[in-house]
């Protein structure tokens, strides 16, 4: 059985506009016309942003039924969303420790695609973020990481020892946007498997 539908969850301070989302879309709806995808904007607390997700594919087929790629922090989710929808995940760069991590970011912040829209990052989406931490269950679908060595804002040695168990591509070079995502989206959606 073949994947019908596709999540795609972004980053932190990110968005359906960025580049990745936008080049998983647009194959998308080339190459799959029948299949559903679903890319929301997430609101920047953990457990509103899961209850969302959660929200959105709970009518979807689970396991085989659908998969999910997630880019930084939407890595993160994603193998959190791949642990209760027993599926396919795919993680770009993926954030490891975000609760230790995003700990400095706590306070107001600007998005990437409009520097205009401000959000406020608060002390309590730390536990949020610990409250998802999957990383002690054995993976409960097929995962993939790529994960590139120039990231500049995440360890890609972290990302490799938290996926053990994932087929991995770890790329020389690159950086934490994957900007060279086109050589590798055909790799992540064939991963996918999807119909």
């Amino acid at each position: 059985m073949s994947a019908t539908h596709l999540l795609y969850l972004h980053g932190f301070r990110s968005s359906p506009q960025s580049a990745k989302a936008r080049l998983v879309a647009e194959h998308v709806a080339r190459h799959h016309p029948g299949l559903f995808f679903w890319c929301p904007q997430l609101p920047p607390s953990p457990r509103e942003a899961m209850a969302l997700v959660a929200g959105g594919i709970a009518a979807w087929p689970q396991g085989e039924g659908m998969a999910v790629i997630g880019s930084s922090l939407g890595g993160y989710y994603a193998s959190w969303v791949a642990s209760q929808a027993r599926c396919t995940s795919v993680m770009l760069n993926p954030a490891v420790h975000p609760a230790r991590d995003l700990a400095r970011h706590i306070g107001e912040q600007t998005t990437w695609h409009d520097p205009e829209e401000r959000f406020f990052f608060r002390p309590e989406f730390i536990d949020e973020l610990k409250a998802l931490d999957v990383s002690q269950l054995p993976p409960a679908g097929p995962e993939l990481l790529i994960a590139a060595q120039g990231d500049e804002l995440l360890d890609w040695r972290e990302m490799v020892a938290r996926y053990p168990r994932a087929r991995q591509q770890v790329l020389p070079g690159g950086d934490h946007a994957l900007s060279d995502f086109p050589a590798h989206l055909e790799a992540a959606l064939r991963f996918c498997d999807l119909a």
